[in-house]
């Protein structure tokens, strides 16, 4: 018996590359609402609601109403995304890597627009005449945590919420945690076929329920043990586009002629309307307990949530 048969054993490798696990492109583009604009700063001047005057009198004075005005800013930010690939690598590997190179870029443009998105709902908005004002959702808007995750309670109360301010029942939308999907598949109301005629606990995910479509997203903001989700109306969050999507793949002369993919955008977000807008903010204490917040805005629509989950 040969001893030294395993020098003839061959090895195999894939002809492909593959991504690891990621999240591909934005989850959140499509939920807001999105204008193009040019320049460093752009603003946006709004128009609040006025009241209709009872006539009184014959041939009175013509009654003036008060019309408020506000302005909002919005920064734009350019996003990058680059690689070389050196022409001897392309020899040396089975196939070329290029347009999996591309695919992970155009990954990485669409979750930094989901950051943006999630940084605008879940911060201050830059109002004023010149932007140079911070106007954050006031803390005695926030809806007592109880000693559950998200329950149907508490969806309840965030479209209680927003009936309550006038937002517009269309294009609702809910951004939640993993854990808090989780969450409300455990609730009776929302896994039951009696109650939803979306089988979500089949499906695993909640597509809607209670009028707000779902997102759920792995890159809410997370502050120490708070972890920030949030529910919208798409007029609430507008995401500015300076800048779309563009890419370019050359070669490089200055590099020895190596691949070079590109990719580039320049956008930015900002919270429209605080009455349309909700921010619940998650408290992770390692594997112990969630805890969810829901603030309203001082204009009565944007409001967060906050709950507490036990694992």
């Amino acid at each position: 018996m040969s001893t030294q048969v395993t020098t003839a054993f061959s090895q195999q490798f894939s002809s492909n590359v593959y991504l690891l696990a990621q999240q591909k492109g934005s989850k959140l583009r499509g939920a807001v609402r999105e204008e193009s604009v040019t320049g460093e700063k752009a603003f946006f001047d709004q128009i609040g609601s006025t009241a209709a005057i009872a006539k009184t009198t014959r041939h009175g004075d013509t009654p003036l109403v008060e019309t408020p005005h506000s302005r909002r800013m919005v920064t734009m930010t350019t996003y990058e995304w680059a690689d070389l690939i050196d022409d001897s690598d392309k020899v040396k590997m089975l196939i070329d890597p290029t347009s999996t190179y591309a695919r992970a870029a155009a990954y990485a443009m669409g979750r930094a627009q989901d950051d943006v998105i999630i940084a605008a709902a879940t911060g201050a908005a830059l109002t004023g005449k010149s932007g140079a004002t911070s106007t954050a959702l006031p803390a005695g808007q926030k809806i007592a945590e109880g000693s559950a995750n998200m329950t149907l309670a508490k969806l309840l109360e965030a479209k209680t919420t927003m009936d309550e301010n006038d937002v517009d029942p269309e294009n609702r939308h809910i951004v939640i945690s993993p854990e808090g999907m989780s969450a409300l598949l455990n609730t009776t109301e929302i896994k039951s076929s009696d109650f939803n005629t979306v089988k979500a606990l089949a499906q695993g995910s909640i597509s809607s329920f209670l009028g707000f479509e779902f997102h759920t997203s792995t890159r809410l903001t997370k502050v120490g043990n708070i972890r920030t989700c949030f529910a919208f109306q798409n007029d609430a969050i507008l995401m500015a586009v300076g800048k779309d999507v563009t890419s370019r793949i050359d070669e490089r002369s200055d590099k020895s002629y190596s691949t070079q993919v590109y990719y580039c955008q320049s956008i930015g977000a900002y919270q429209a309307q605080f009455t349309s807008l909700v921010d619940q903010c998650a408290l992770h204490l390692g594997l112990s307990n969630v805890l969810l917040v829901i603030f309203q805005p001082e204009t009565q629509s944007c409001w967060h949530q906050c709950h507490q989950m036990h694992l």
